[in-house]
């Protein structure tokens, strides 16, 4: 359930204004979680749900028109994360959760901003353009490992919290009793 309410979270925080947090959205910690949490069968809802966003997104909302070749590495990396989610976070532990935090963003930002230069006409097809492609990227890339990290923590960290919480509770009123 709490799988497909961060689903949700992560729809409604890239259609919520947004601009200035340059990429401060909780698809990379929802998809995370929803690997971890649902089975891989169930994987193609969250994908086809931000496919269908990512659309209407660039073609309504922004005006631009949409080519499809351009979101396939992006349509490939939200099933990645979901893989990634099922992974490493199947079984949380911190160095697991640490390594898809940085794993999950890292890969999204050397990919997407390859095949922005790679298809592009912004940068010069140079090393030079490559590493300015690189660099124009780094505060979106940065706010995506806080993004990632901030719903990480909450979406596995909240009910471990609650869990030991819970668990203190129990054992102070047996020792009362």
């Amino acid at each position: 359930m709490f799988a497909y309410i961060f689903l949700v979270l992560a729809v409604l925080s890239r259609i919520l204004p947004h601009a200035g947090w340059f990429n401060f959205t909780v698809v990379g910690g929802a998809l995370l979680f929803f690997g971890a949490r649902r089975p891989m069968r169930e994987s193609i809802l969250p994908v086809v749900a931000l496919m269908a966003l990512d659309s209407y997104l660039t073609v309504v909302q922004y005006g631009y028109g949409f080519h499809l070749a351009e979101y396939l590495p992006t349509w490939a990396w939200y099933f990645g994360m979901i893989w990634l989610g099922s992974a490493l976070l199947g079984k949380p532990t911190f160095l697991r959760a640490v390594a898809a935090i940085v794993a999950g963003p890292t890969s999204f930002f050397l990919v997407s901003n390859f095949v922005v230069w790679a298809t592009g006409t912004m940068y010069a097809k140079s090393i030079a353009g490559l590493m300015s492609c690189y660099a124009a990227g780094v505060p979106f890339y940065r706010n995506d490992v806080a993004s990632t990290a901030l719903t990480v923590a909450i979406a596995f960290g909240a009910p471990a919290l609650a869990g030991m919480m819970s668990l203190k509770a129990a054992t102070a009123k047996a020792t009362r009793g």
